[in-house]
């Protein structure tokens, strides 16, 4: 099963919007949804891409994960925050050992991937 290109459409422009949401709010991030919507705007609009490559705010920080897969050393720690608060909310509202253990695990190895890309 292939997504059409106004599936690609789609999710470019509304990874852009919950983008420019995490610019505003404080918890919602904005480098994966930007790199998202790049990925998805390359398969379905050139012209979009451009516009997100060239954009002042998301340019940057798409062109360095594409040419070296830089994470910026403030996405790197406000995503390791991230996981380790919503990890303890779920501990302290009682979730299931499995549930924690499993996440534990997970956002572990997610943390450990982002953190071992390079920074500018």
């Amino acid at each position: 099963m292939s997504i059409s290109k106004g599936g690609y459409r789609l999710l470019a422009y509304l990874c852009v919007g919950l983008a420019i949401a995490g610019v505003i709010l404080p918890l919602l991030p904005t480098t994966v949804f930007v790199l998202i919507a790049a990925w998805a705007a390359g398969r379905s609009s050139p012209e979009f891409e451009t516009w997100l490559l060239n954009h002042e705010r998301f340019g940057p920080t798409i062109v360095n994960w594409r040419a070296r897969q830089v994470v910026p050393p403030k996405a790197k720690a406000l995503a390791c925050t991230m996981l380790s608060v919503s990890w303890l909310i779920l501990y302290y509202n009682g979730s299931p050992f499995w549930l924690l253990a499993s996440l534990g695990l997970f956002f572990c190895g997610l943390a450990g991937y982002l953190l071992s890309r390079p920074s500018y």
